[in-house]
């Protein structure tokens, strides 16, 4: 069955031939598929093994090892955190930092997103969204790491992926999301924000469109979907896609993220059929009784069902490492 699946996916057209419009579904602020379980909060300044735990843009479970994982965005000193996640609590009991094949990566040089625990190997598969600013120009990249942080290899990045002076990712707006498609033979990745050459960011009247890409563990470009944002729920405020997750296959909750400077943060869960070129809202995290709604980024099944996310503290002293856990049908 999953080889018939896998190759009705390969038949799909890869861009420039893009899927038309999405269809999205009217609903409430939350469906009935989707319940609130509980929060953690984790302290303020907490150090673990000489690192302040902070950044945390991504989060997976290694069946292998009962422990998760969880990637820092720390542009100065790129790392994972391994630890434990439930209904009773939270705890980070060890950290690792990501090598590059050449050593240790300069700092600046990389911004990690996602990551996800490889079920077949038991590495760790991470994003990470390179950088573009008027004299640097860093392509973002999908990279295999071994358990203690070491290189493994990389996939390639697909052309339209990479940075050009005018085309390829905006700044900050690159690779966010990652998840492992039909029993790890794929790696599906989620652009925050449109390519240059995709359309203008988003406005309150109209969302931006960024796109989804099916790659083979390889690297082979299977597809490229367009993907249709929510507009701007605040004049001031800025929004992107931060997580992607397989729910089944042919089936991705995908996670979109809005913040206001004046209003703070908007998070909402989406159902997303890339085939049949449909979304659906099913929750609207503000709607659950949480502490308040932080910059929600991770998002990863725990190994009962449940659907955990973690917010990205940005190391700023007004945000929190948040957990949230959920229970969906």
């Amino acid at each position: 069955m999953l080889c018939a699946m896998l190759r009705r996916l390969l038949l799909v057209p890869v861009l420039p031939v893009l899927l038309t419009g999405l269809c999205a579904t009217p609903a409430q602020a939350h469906s009935p598929e989707v319940r609130f379980l509980t929060e953690h909060v984790v302290p303020k300044g907490l150090v673990v093994d000489g690192t302040t735990v902070g950044g945390l843009s991504g989060l997976d479970y290694d069946r292998r090892t009962g422990k998760w994982v969880y990637i820092s965005d720390d542009r100065v000193a790129p790392r994972f955190y391994e630890g434990k996640l439930s209904r009773k609590g939270v705890e980070l009991t060890g950290v690792h930092s990501l090598v590059g094949p050449n050593g240790p990566y300069a700092p600046g040089t990389v911004d990690p997103e996602d990551v996800r625990v490889d079920k077949w190997t038991g590495d760790l598969l991470w994003s990470q969204e390179g950088d573009r600013t008027p004299t640097t120009l860093i392509d973002p990249s999908v990279q295999f790491s071994k358990r203690d942080g070491s290189f493994r290899t990389a996939l390639p990045t697909p052309a339209e992926l990479r940075m050009k002076p005018e085309s390829g990712p905006r700044q900050n707006q690159a690779l966010e999301g990652l998840t492992f498609a039909l029993g790890g033979t794929l790696v599906v990745t989620a652009l925050e924000g449109p390519l240059l050459q995709d359309g203008p960011p988003a406005t309150t009247t109209k969302g931006a469109v960024s796109r989804i890409v099916v790659q083979t563990r390889t690297g082979q470009v299977v597809g490229q979907y367009r993907y249709q944002q929510e507009p701007l729920f605040a004049a001031d405020a800025s929004t992107g896609v931060t997580a992607i997750l397989e729910k089944s296959p042919g089936v991705y909750l995908v996670l979109e993220r809005s913040f206001s400077p004046t209003l703070g943060n908007e998070v909402r869960l989406f159902e997303y059929r890339p085939l049949q070129n449909r979304k659906r809202l099913l929750a609207d995290i503000g709607a659950f009784p949480v502490s308040k709604v932080d910059n929600l980024e991770g998002m990863a099944w725990g190994p009962d069902g449940t659907l955990w996310l973690v917010s990205d503290d940005n190391f700023n002293a007004t945000q929190v490492t948040q957990f949230i856990a959920l229970a969906v049908r």
